[in-house]
């Protein structure tokens, strides 16, 4: 089947991986049971998550609160299609690694008993991260009450490291490069976290979040950093979790909190309406007449 867009422009990015086709990548993670969950577990809690979420927000009528549990509905469905194109073997390859990697010259078995060189990388997971993690950091700064600026800022840098962390998993070239551009992704990171540390915990007591904003803030930072030592450990960094399986449902498991747990934290706070999170049904509407020509 042919990709196209998004994904058709990543695939030619990603190094090659000799005849293996989707179809048989696609057998392959049937194959592994393990691998497998790590990932239709994830499809089916976003979706059980923005069913969830459309019974119990479907009372809110503030448009600002609408905003925030719109981001909130986003995070999951981006999830529902990228864990999907994971669990077909389309965005995900065999991977040579290079010289100096823990895995390189690995061979990979097939589900038909066909081995291949390299190792099982879910590069996927780089674009589920890119499209989704900017509607945790979205909901986060309209929580705190924070400006544009600081918002677009944050999402800004946030797409930074996963695009650069996408970089990381796939250059075959060189090992030090893939350190190199991890260590980029890795400042890109400490941006966001200086943001939500620093920057927007003064908002959140200015408008009066902070109680909601602190659990928000701890919960993402916490696990953010989780997947980024859990990268360092797993089989695209130093592997001494070489197995794909496991690794996979380290992220999944990191998934699961970081995206549902925080989805139900904030739309449970916004769906009662408080004085803090609302702005009235003149939000966002122009204000003033148009000047005369």
């Amino acid at each position: 089947m042919r990709q196209t867009g998004l994904t058709d422009s990543v695939a030619q990015l990603v190094p090659a991986q000799g005849d293996v086709s989707q179809g048989q990548m696609f057998e392959t993670i049937l194959d592994n049971g393990m691998l497998a969950s790590s990932l239709y577990v994830n499809i089916a809690l976003a979706g059980l998550t923005l069913l969830a979420i459309m019974f119990v927000a479907r009372g809110v009528t503030d448009p600002r609160a609408k905003l925030i549990v719109v981001s909130c509905m986003m995070i999951s469905a981006v999830s529902i299609a990228s864990y999907t194109g994971l669990f077909s073997g389309m965005t995900m390859s065999i991977i040579e690694m290079p010289d100096g990697h823990a895995l390189a010259g690995e061979m990979t078995e097939l589900a038909d008993g066909t081995e291949v060189e390299g190792t099982i990388s879910l590069w996927g997971r780089y674009l589920t991260w890119a499209l989704s993690t900017p509607f945790i950091l979205l909901a986060i700064g309209l929580v705190a009450g924070s400006n544009l600026t600081k918002i677009f800022t944050a999402i800004v840098f946030d797409v930074g490291i996963m695009i650069t962390g996408l970089a990381a998993a796939l250059t075959t070239s060189s090992y030090l490069l893939r350190w190199f551009w991890y260590a980029i992704s890795c400042s890109f990171f400490l941006v966001v976290v200086y943001i939500l540390l620093v920057e927007w915990p003064k908002d959140a007591e200015e408008t009066g979040t902070v109680d909601i904003f602190n659990k928000l803030k701890i919960l993402t930072v916490v696990l953010w950093f989780g997947y980024t030592v859990w990268w360092a450990v797993g089989n695209e960094g130093l592997a001494l979790i070489s197995d794909v399986a496991i690794t996979s449902w380290g992220y999944s498991a990191f998934d699961v909190v970081a995206k549902y747990g925080f989805t139900f934290l904030v739309v449970l706070y916004v769906v009662k309406e408080p004085d803090e999170i609302t702005a009235g049904d003149e939000w966002g509407a122009p204000s003033g007449a148009p000047a005369d020509d």
